[in-house]
């Protein structure tokens, strides 16, 4: 059976009688007279009461918008007589342009919440992608990568960076600039420190240039490479004048021989013998040396030498003549520890302030002594003197480079000259020994031998 409408026309329609409306019944008031529009309410099995806007067509048909359920009866009314009022003014499809109205506020809320997502995400992408945030990943991909200055470099950035600067420490990448940045360097010069300005000037630049190559690169480190960054303000960064001060500091033939004499014989002076016999090595990569990089048969020693823009270290071989032999084995003294260039029998290798310490002491008593002309020297200023020695000695310059691992990133020593140069690294460590025990100053100039 057909459920009957019941329709009760009011004049005009009160709350009061809204309220003693029954389930299903229909009750409807004009809103001002033809054309006006009707107000409508309908009382729903629940109780509640709904509310419309009722129109006629141009072809008589009936058309409702719904105002709403649940609502107070003024509120219904009010919103009823602004829809009447656009109805006058012309807006006869008042369906559709609520329609249009609908999806436009749906639209601005969805753009207000993404509008709020960007900010939320600009929040965090601010707190993770800070000064800090690239510094830390520079030099972990650093340590990764094997790079003898990585923990250097850490230690320089946490001191001059960090410590120093907090806040700058903690700012966006991307709110950074190079006043920001010469701020950090200049306050090292400011305390005369002009050597440690440029070396964090270089870090600067540096670990901004990495994280722009990381963007692209997919063997980067994936905390680097997220950071996303796009520019270098470090990069117009001013070279520090002065900083990289040059020395020219080479021992005179009889002040090498008068430290060697201090150091010839007691066991504690084993590093610095083993150092000086193999031909003052660069002590980060003998550091790092373990006893299993030490060949027994060929009595040579592996050493990785990943100085410059190498992405895999040069494996670098050191001939060990029969006096840095003894020396390495009274380095350790007996035990078994895995490193080779020790100061703890094996149990660490020795980094360059242990080595500068033990030198300087020779140093203070070989001032004493009177025995320096030249006065005082550093580990590097050995590394020196034992090439210039070697010069002064007949030894080919081609062969004091293979000795001591520099010079040899060109096209002709990577690819095409394979010749390993063992004979004629091994004849120098031999002639330096000579020189250093005062059995002969001169050699006769070397031959290669035939391959």
């Amino acid at each position: 059976m057909n459920r009957i409408k019941k329709q009760v026309s009011r004049t005009m329609l009160t709350a009061r009688m809204v309220d003693t409306m029954k389930p299903g019944e229909w009750a409807s008031t004009s809103l001002g007279g033809r054309g006006t529009g009707t107000l409508e309410a309908r009382a729903l099995q629940s109780g509640a009461i709904a509310f419309y806007f009722r129109t006629t067509s141009e072809i008589g048909q009936r058309v409702r918008v719904a105002i709403g359920t649940g609502i107070r009866f003024d509120d219904a009314k009010k919103q009823a007589a602004e829809l009447s009022l656009r109805y006058q003014r012309g807006d006869r499809d008042l369906r559709k342009a609520l329609e249009i109205e609908q999806r436009e506020r749906e639209r601005e809320r969805k753009a207000t919440e993404a509008a709020s997502r960007a900010t939320k995400e600009t929040d965090i992408a601010n707190r993770t992608r800070t000064l800090g945030a690239l510094l830390t990943a520079y030099a972990d991909q650093l340590t990764r990568d094997g790079k003898a200055s990585a923990r250097s470099v850490r230690a320089e950035l946490t001191h001059h960076v960090r410590e120093a600067w907090p806040k700058l420490w903690a700012t966006p990448i991307d709110k950074l600039n190079t006043d920001d940045l010469l701020a950090i360097v200049a306050l090292p010069v400011e305390h005369g420190h002009k050597r440690q300005a440029e070396k964090v000037r270089a870090y600067l630049r540096a670990a901004f240039a990495a994280g722009m190559k990381a963007r692209h690169n997919a063997a980067a480190l994936p905390a680097l490479r997220d950071l996303r960054i796009t520019a270098n303000p470090a990069r117009d960064l001013t070279p520090i004048a002065g900083a990289n001060r040059s020395r020219d500091r080479a021992l005179s033939l009889s002040e090498l021989r008068a430290y060697w004499h201090r150091i010839r014989k007691e066991p504690d002076h084993a590093t610095l013998r083993f150092h000086l016999l193999t031909g003052c090595q660069r002590v980060q990569q003998l550091a790092r040396a373990k006893l299993t990089d030490f060949n027994a048969d060929s009595q040579t020693l592996r050493l990785l030498d990943g100085k410059g823009r190498r992405f895999e270290p040069r494996q670098h071989h050191v001939p060990i003549i029969p006096a840095a032999l003894d020396a390495m084995h009274t380095m350790h003294g007996g035990l078994a520890g895995p490193h080779l260039f020790t100061l703890t029998s094996g149990a660490s290798g020795t980094d360059y302030s242990g080595l500068f310490k033990r030198v300087g002491a020779i140093v203070d008593a070989m001032l004493a002594a009177d025995e320096l002309p030249g006065g005082r020297f550093t580990v590097g200023d050995l590394r020196r003197t034992v090439e210039t020695r070697l010069a002064d000695a007949g030894v080919s310059i081609e062969t004091r480079a293979r000795l001591q691992s520099h010079g040899l990133g060109g096209v002709q020593a990577r690819h095409y000259n394979m010749h390993d140069y063992l004979a004629e690294t091994r004849a120098a460590l031999e002639t330096l020994h000579r020189l250093l025990t005062g059995s002969g100053a001169k050699v006769l100039p070397m031959r290669r031998s035939k391959a």
